[in-house]
């Protein structure tokens, strides 16, 4: 048997005993029945309200008082257009002028298969918007604060790499006045000893001597070289930043001529002089990194270098490196433990460029550097 209709008296005892602000609307809008919660939080009185229209009455303006057309009005649109709606960004009136966001929904009543009005239910969401609001503000909060302790990072970072360049040179320095200083002396003095050595019987057994002594000296100059070049390539001081990484790029492939082709390009535009102090060490040390990783991971036998550097006044360096090696995952590049890759990107972020790798295993592995080189603060440079 089919469920009896409540009595008109038991529906309106169900309607009062809710919590939430239930009102209906005939087709004109007008208020026909409002339930206990809809009164109270509306601050009116059921006799205000029935026969009102409800738009005029409660849904009149925006939030920041702007008219509200009711045509509109997505609670008239449940019966006019038969479009239910469920709304939480606009604001409902009280009867004393002031408004609070509210979450509503509007259906259209059916009868006969004819829209008849529609009924409304809404719930003050107050409470809601003001967490929302505290939320969005502490998060807001953090993100400050972190932006503030990542920029903090970063500077300590360039201060330290700063001073660990500022030492290199002056190890390299000290290595090459001293210590070159003294191998090539000691070479000098084996050549004098070699010419004045004792009797002929003596003399084939302490030229021997000296010449391998000699060689061991040349070997240890030729070291020295090597170790002051590692430390401090003397060619980014004398001949620029350009020079250094077309020297840089020949001297890889010399290293790997056996094992793998690298074909190095470089297009630099008229009238763009090459970068001095942290920027021309931060994009040389970059290069330095990038080959250095390809010639102990990758296992390339193509390696591609290309520098492209745009035209004044605002110019940039693009940096590109690929090869066609075993590559890697992009978990491996995520991992908080790849110091190199947090380098690469931590050196280009402090002077407002960007690093980007892509890779993929056994589809090689390309690294390309995007870096501004007009200073970030000047007028136009690119953010």
């Amino acid at each position: 048997m089919p469920a009896a209709a409540l009595p008109p008296d038991h529906l309106t005892l169900l309607l009062d005993s809710t919590g939430e602000g239930i009102f209906g609307i005939d087709m004109d809008g007008r208020c026909t029945f409002l339930n206990r919660a809809a009164a109270r939080t509306l601050g009116f009185r059921t006799e205000e309200v029935l026969g009102r229209n409800m738009h005029e009455l409660i849904h009149h303006s925006h939030a920041d008082g702007r008219h509200y057309p009711e045509c509109d009005c997505p609670i008239f649109n449940a019966f006019r257009r038969g479009l239910p709606c469920r709304v939480d960004d606009e604001v409902i009136w009280r009867a004393d002028g002031s408004s609070f966001p509210a979450e509503y929904s509007s259906h259209p009543v059916m009868e006969h298969g004819a829209v008849r009005g529609a009924v409304v239910t809404f719930v003050d969401i107050s409470e809601r918007k003001r967490a929302e609001e505290l939320l969005r503000k502490s998060r807001d909060e953090m993100e400050q604060r972190v932006a503030e302790r990542t920029a903090q990072l970063r500077e300590l970072a360039n201060h330290l790499e700063t001073m660990r360049e500022t030492e290199r040179t002056r190890i390299a320095r000290e290595i090459h006045d001293e210590l070159g200083s003294l191998l090539v002396a000691l070479k000098m003095d084996l050549n004098w000893l070699e010419k004045r050595v004792g009797n002929d019987a003596q003399r084939a057994a302490m030229v021997a001597k000296c010449q391998r002594m000699g060689g061991l000296v040349d070997t240890a100059v030729d070291a020295v070289g090597r170790i002051i070049t590692d430390l401090r390539p003397s060619i980014l001081d004398h001949q620029g930043l350009w020079a250094a990484l077309e020297w840089q790029a020949q001297e890889f492939a010399h290293a790997c001529s056996d094992e793998c082709e690298v074909d190095f390009k470089m297009f630099v535009a008229a009238d763009v002089p090459p970068p001095e102090g942290g920027l021309a060490i931060a994009v040389f040390r970059i290069l330095q990194e990038v080959l250095s990783n390809v010639a102990r991971h990758a296992k390339a036998r193509k390696v591609a270098i290309r520098i492209d550097v745009d035209a004044p006044p605002l110019p940039v360096l693009y940096l590109q490196v690929r090869d066609d090696g075993v590559g890697t995952t992009p978990e491996a590049l995520a991992d908080p433990q790849a110091w190199g890759v947090m380098g690469l990107r931590e050196r280009a972020a402090h002077f407002g460029g960007r690093v980007g790798i892509e890779t993929a295993p056994g589809r090689g592995t390309t690294v390309r550097l995007m870096l501004p080189l007009t200073a970030p603060d000047a007028p136009g440079a690119p953010s």
